[in-house]
C-alpha cells in the first residue's frame, strides 16, 4: 500500500460555477418561467398605461407572447415573427389612418340604419337597451363585461393569428387571407356608404331619445382607467361614420367561422355565442345598430366563399403547372425515339436481297406476300 504525500501536492483549484447572468439566462429560457414573467408585465402595462387597442402596441405584445410560449428557440426563428407580422401591421396601421378619410366631404347616411332597425324589431334598439339597463349613477357586471367584449376586437383576430402562426404556418396563411379581405371589403365600403352610428345620430338631433357611447365604462368600476381614456383616445382618431358594416360584428365572426369545420360539433353553439353578445354590446353601448351586424355577418360569408373560390382555382392552377414542368422534365431526359418503321422496312429489303448463308434456312414468306413461284407458274 502505497500513502500519498498530500502535503507536497499542488491545491486543486475550485471549479467555476455559472456566473448569475448564466443563471438568469437559463431560467428565461424555461416556459414555467418566461409564460408568468410575461403576463405579470402585460398586467402591470394593463394597470398602468391600458390595454393596447393600437396595432402595433397590440402585435409588440403578441410578439413578447410568442417569445415567453417559446423561449428555447434561435432569435432567427423569433425575428421570423417580426418579419412576417411587419407588413400586416403596417396595413393596419394604414387602414386605422385611412379610415378617418372616408367621412371628408361626404354626407353620411343616418336614416336607413334607424329605419331598418325599426323595421326588424319596432324599435331602436340602442334606445330600448339603454332605457332598461343603463343607470347613469351605477356601473353593472354587464357593463364591465361589456368593456371587456368591446376590447376583444383589438386582440382575438391578432391573438388567433400569432397562435396560428407557430402551430401551423397553412392555417395561419389561410386565416390571413380571410381576414384581410374582410378588413379591405369594410374599408371601401366606409368610402362608399359611410354611416352613421346611434350615438352620433342621437348628437346630431336624428335620435331624439338620450343614447350615451359608453364602450369603455366598465372598466372604472375595476379601476383600469387608464384603459378608459387609452380607448377614448382611439376612438376620437377614428372615423365616426364608419358603422356600415360593423366590423366589430365581422371580426367576431370571422374568428369564429374559421374553426367551425374544425371542431366538434357540440363546441359550435358556444363559438356562435361570441359573435352575437359582440352584437348585443355594440348595440347597448350605442356603437352599432342591429342592420350593422347583420351586414358584417353577410361580408364575412360573402368572403369566406370567394376567398374559397380563390384557393381552389389557385390549387388548380398550380397543380396543373406541376404537371406540366414533370411532363417537360420527362420528355427532356427520355432517349431519343427511333423511326421503327424505317427500320423495319430496311432490314425486309436486306434480308430479301442478301444471299441464303450456307446452312441456313431459307426466309419462308409472310402472308401478305406472294411467293415468286405463283408468279412464274402464271406465265
Amino acid at each position: 500500500m502505497i500513502l500519498e504525500d498530500t502535503a507536497t501536492q499542488p491545491p486543486q483549484e475550485p471549479v467555476p460555477g455559472p456566473d448569475a447572468r448564466s443563471r438568469i439566462r437559463e431560467l428565461l429560457g424555461q416556459r414555467r418561467v418566461a409564460v408568468p414573467l410575461f403576463a405579470v408585465a402585460f398586467a402591470i402595462y394593463w394597470y398602468f398605461v391600458g390595454l393596447p387597442t393600437d396595432p402595433m402596441l397590440a402585435a409588440l405584445w403578441l410578439w413578447f407572447g410568442t417569445i415567453a410560449f417559446r423561449p428555447d428557440q434561435p432569435w432567427r426563428y423569433h425575428l421570423g415573427f417580426a418579419r412576417d407580422w411587419t407588413p400586416i401591421v403596417l396595413l393596419l396601421v394604414a387602414y386605422d389612418f385611412s379610415r378617418g378619410l372616408a367621412d371628408n366631404g361626404v354626407a353620411p347616411h343616418v336614416t336607413e340604419m334607424i329605419h331598418a332597425d325599426e323595421w326588424l324589431t319596432g324599435v331602436i334598439p340602442t334606445v330600448w337597451a339603454q332605457e332598461h339597463l343603463y343607470d347613469p349613477d351605477q356601473i353593472h357586471w354587464y357593463d364591465v363585461l361589456a368593456s371587456f367584449v368591446y376590447f376583444s376586437h383589438f386582440v382575438v383576430c391578432l391573438t388567433i393569428a400569432a397562435v396560428l402562426w407557430f402551430r401551423s404556418r397553412p392555417l395561419w396563411g389561410a386565416f390571413m387571407r380571410r381576414w384581410f379581405t374582410l378588413t379591405a371589403a369594410g374599408l371601401v365600403t366606409y368610402f362608399v356608404y359611410p354611416a352613421a352610428p346611434p350615438w352620433w345620430a342621437h348628437e346630431h338631433g336624428y335620435i331624439v331619445d338620450e343614447v350615451v357611447r359608453m364602450s369603455g365604462r366598465g372598466w372604472e368600476a375595476i379601476g383600469l382607467h387608464g384603459g378608459t381614456k387609452l380607448l377614448s383616445v382611439g376612438q376620437s382618431m377614428s372615423n365616426p361614420v364608419a358603422a356600415m358594416p360593423s366590423l366589430h360584428s365581422a371580426f367576431a365572426m370571422c374568428a369564429v367561422a374559421f374553426f367551425l369545420t374544425r371542431v366538434r360539433k357540440r363546441w359550435i353553439p358556444l363559438l356562435l355565442a361570441y359573435p352575437v353578445l359582440m352584437s348585443l354590446t355594440l348595440v347597448y353601448t350605442g356603437e352599432h345598430y342591429i342592420i350593422d351586424a347583420i351586414v358584417g355577418y353577410v361580408y364575412v360569408g360573402v368572403v369566406f366563399l370567394l376567398v374559397w373560390l380563390g384557393e381552389r382555382w389557385w390549387a388548380r392552377r398550380s397543380a396543373r403547372r406541376v404537371g406540366e414542368a414533370a411532363e417537360s422534365l420527362l420528355r427532356s431526359t427520355a432517349p431519343p425515339a427511333t423511326d421503327q418503321p424505317a427500320t423495319a422496312s430496311a432490314t425486309a429489303a436486306t434480308g430479301a436481297a442478301a444471299p441464303a448463308v450456307a446452312g441456313q434456312a431459307p426466309r419462308a414468306p409472310s402472308a401478305v406476300e406472294e411467293p415468286e413461284s405463283a408468279g412464274r407458274s402464271s406465265d
